[in-house]
């Protein structure tokens, strides 16, 4: 081989090595950015964990906040509302009543009719109307649709001139100064009609209902726990309380009377009341909070109020997904170029997280799908598209757990968490745990069956089997809508019979 034949294969082999450096450094980097994607990826886990010792921490929690936001006003995170509930559906109630369920930017309107029998049965025709958002500007603009709306169905199902109960699902945080009337507090879930704050708003309805020359006035005014909790003991008796967990989150139950400290001389036909907790306010150290939680809230109009519904509901878990996947892209790159949409808030809503982590196909085509065409990120390979799927189990798993926890906050503020059936000292027989219901209501629950299967294992490893069995959990289809009809029926009743008590049961 001459000069020249021995300098090219020389050349050769050094760009040959330069080449394989560069290949060899590219892996490396790549490599190494996996490593932080799986770093962050523990890291949120392990911020996010939930073990049962953690879980009954937040029951202790949630039972103290409950007492102190009875004992007064202002006095905890929740806010532990008086509905002035003190009697709810049994089963009796017949006759033809309607409900409006206002919880959003649309709303509906329902006829609902009731049948006496061994078995009571309840029909109803509903219309769902979105609300055009020209009519968010003022209380009067928005109650003279939703009055006008009604009215218009009234008459296409009963005539003109019909008078009928009337339930009010209003679900927003309201002062109540009787069953039929209160005050809105303030919006949540992002909706928001600026002049209503402080305004008694069965009485905003009742006045549209007239201006449209409606017969119709508000019976009873209700939130959606508190209907979905009226449809319950409607059918279940040992119903005593009700949680949604959907796009928002809340939760009622049947209070003692002598329990409200700060209505003292509180009386009621049944010596109880439903008590409207504005759950999704409560906070406590012992959740788990991450710093994509405090970013989250960061970026909310309702900053540093509404924490635990920050964490459960359907509202805000895509979110936390996506302030993940942002950070990983940022500081690993594993979604290369393609990841820009990451930067946009609430582009994950959490629907799409819950498909993405019921993907159940070995290629996980429908993450890759929802990747491509939702966000914008092709491409992306099937080890990545697991790691996505993994954050959005972390995500499911807390929330359904600390979802958990809240019932069985309740459940032992009540006695039947089976924490006080244990055998005293002086060796008396342990009691045996009271069958109890819980309805539940919201699409969490309801349409996604990992969350199902996340909280009522949760709900065993807190209560222990034996308590567990004797918990039951009842899904109210349409309970705040049906709910409120039935509670207008009852205190319709009642009203009639001037305090008779036959038109609902004992609460």
């Amino acid at each position: 081989m001459g000069r020249a034949g021995f300098g090219v294969a020389a050349g050769c082999a050094a760009a040959t090595c330069a080449i394989a450096a560069v290949m060899v450094a590219r892996r490396a980097a790549a490599r190494a950015r996996w490593r932080r994607a799986v770093a962050l990826l523990r890291e949120f886990e392990e911020g996010c964990a939930t073990p049962a010792a953690r879980l009954r921490q937040v029951v202790d929690a949630m039972v103290v906040e409950m007492h102190a936001g009875l004992a007064s006003d202002g006095g905890s995170k929740l806010k532990m509302l008086l509905t002035f509930v003190d009697a709810l559906p049994n089963g009796d109630e017949e006759g033809v009543c309607y409900a409006i369920d206002l919880g959003g930017t649309n709303f509906r309107v329902l006829r609902v009719e009731i049948a006496v029998g061994s078995i009571p049965a309840v029909t109803q025709k509903v219309e769902t109307h979105n609300i055009p958002e020209e009519l968010m500007g003022t209380s009067e603009d928005l109650f003279n649709f939703v009055a006008l709306t009604l009215n218009n169905f009234v008459e296409r199902e009963d005539g003109k001139d019909t008078q009928k109960p009337l339930g009010f699902t209003f679900s927003f945080p309201v002062r109540q100064n009787s069953v039929s009337s209160g005050s809105l507090i303030r919006w949540t879930k992002g909706f928001s009609v600026g002049d209503t704050v402080g305004k008694d708003v069965s009485q905003c309805l009742d006045e549209a209902l007239a201006r449209c020359g409606s017969n119709m006035r508000v019976t009873a005014l209700v939130n959606d726990t508190v209907g979905t909790l009226a449809l319950g003991h409607h059918y279940y008796k040992d119903t005593v309380a009700a949680v949604i967990i959907g796009t928002g989150t809340n939760a009622c139950y049947i209070e003692r009377t002598d329990a409200i400290i700060k209505c003292q001389g509180l009386l009621t036909n049944s010596g109880g009341m439903v008590v409207n907790m504005e759950w999704g306010n409560f906070w406590s150290s012992h959740l788990p909070r991450t710093p994509y939680d405090i970013s989250l809230d960061d970026e909310t109009q309702n900053r540093n109020d509404q924490g635990f519904e920050k964490m459960i509901s359907g509202m805000y878990l895509g979110e936390i997904a996506r302030l993940v996947l942002q950070r990983m892209a940022q500081e690993s790159d594993i979604f290369g170029d393609g990841a820009e949409s990451l930067s946009t808030p609430f582009i994950l809503s959490t629907p799409y997280l819950a498909a993405i982590r019921e993907d159940d196909s070995q290629d996980l085509s429908e993450v890759r799908r929802i990747l491509q065409e939702h966000l914008k990120i092709p491409n992306a390979p099937l080890k990545t598209r697991r790691l996505v799927v993994k954050i959005c189990d972390i995500v499911t798993h807390r929330a359904a757990r600390l979802a958990a926890a809240g019932i069985v906050g309740i459940l032992k503020k009540l006695g039947r968490d089976g924490s006080a059936g244990a055998a005293s000292s002086s060796g008396r027989a342990r009691e045996q745990p009271k069958k109890t219901v819980v309805a539940i209501e919201g699409s969490l629950y309801q349409e996604y069956p990992v969350f199902k299967e996340y909280l009522d294992e949760a709900l065993v490893e807190i209560l222990g089997e034996e308590v567990a069995r004797t918990v039951t959990l009842r899904v109210m289809v349409d309970g705040p809508g049906t709910g409120a009809a039935l509670l207008a029926a009852v205190h319709s009743s009642n009203r009639q019979q001037q305090g008779g008590g036959g038109g609902g049961g004992s609460i």
